[in-house]
């Protein structure tokens, strides 16, 4: 699965490396978690571009009646995405591209989690494949949330954890994004597993296990952490 991740990018960079016109001011994270709000791009139909939004993480079918529900879907996994209730039909018209350039995975070491942190080896950012939603109380409130799809993990984070976010390639970000682009079999070759020799990986400090740290120490490797928060959880 895919619990936490980073985004530590100016609006300039992003909008550069991303093709898009413009991206406001928003606030990045070292320690991104489930119901904050993240940056996506999704598809404008009438500009024809692609659009910077800030979705909530955990995504609220728009037949919920709670937007609790949206905590226990933070994920989707690809291989069942198409058919589930809650995601086929944002899998058919309201795909995202969740921006990001890392994230967490846990392993279990002598009955502790010992978090590993994984980025790209050129320390780019990246999209992961995300849907999108729009959900409506019956006083009006509206609420736009999303998901990240998972996969099969790569032989780098195999000895971690056996899924992995779906990141996908600069060349495929047009084609998820096309609403107009339907058929499983056409998006379901774009979902799998990123190429292991283009990304690196590192143990960092259990500072990162709550989600309320949110600093650069969250992402040094463990080998160079000098504090006491080696020892925190």
């Amino acid at each position: 699965m895919c619990g936490r991740f980073t985004l530590n990018q100016s609006a300039e960079a992003l909008a550069q490396f991303f093709h898009v016109q413009e991206v406001p001011d928003f606030t990045t994270g070292y320690n991104i978690a489930p119901t904050q709000m993240v940056a996506t791009l999704l598809h404008n139909s009438e500009s024809n571009q692609r659009e910077f939004h800030q979705l909530r993480w955990g995504l609220i079918p728009s037949w919920a009646k709670d937007p609790g529900m949206g905590a226990k879907l933070i994920n989707a996994r690809a291989e069942t995405v198409a058919e589930k209730p809650a995601f086929r039909s944002a899998f058919k018209r309201r795909r995202c591209l969740v921006l990001a350039d890392g994230f967490y995975e846990w392993q279990r070491q002598q009955g502790k989690k010992q978090p590993f942190y994984f980025r790209l080896q050129d320390g780019q950012p990246f999209g992961f494949a995300g849907l999108w939603e729009r959900w409506q109380s019956l006083s009006g409130e509206e609420i736009a949330s999303c998901t990240i799809l998972t996969t099969a993990a790569n032989e780098l984070l195999q000895p971690i954890h056996n899924r992995m976010p779906v990141i996908l390639e600069p060349q495929d970000y047009n084609l998820w994004l096309d609403p107009q682009v339907e058929k499983p079999e056409v998006l379901q070759p774009l979902l799998h597993p990123y190429p292991a020799q283009a990304m690196t990986a590192y143990p960092v400090s259990t500072w990162v296990n709550n989600s309320r740290h949110n600093s650069p120490e969250c992402i040094i490797p463990l080998s160079e952490q000098n504090t006491p928060t080696n020892q925190l959880n």
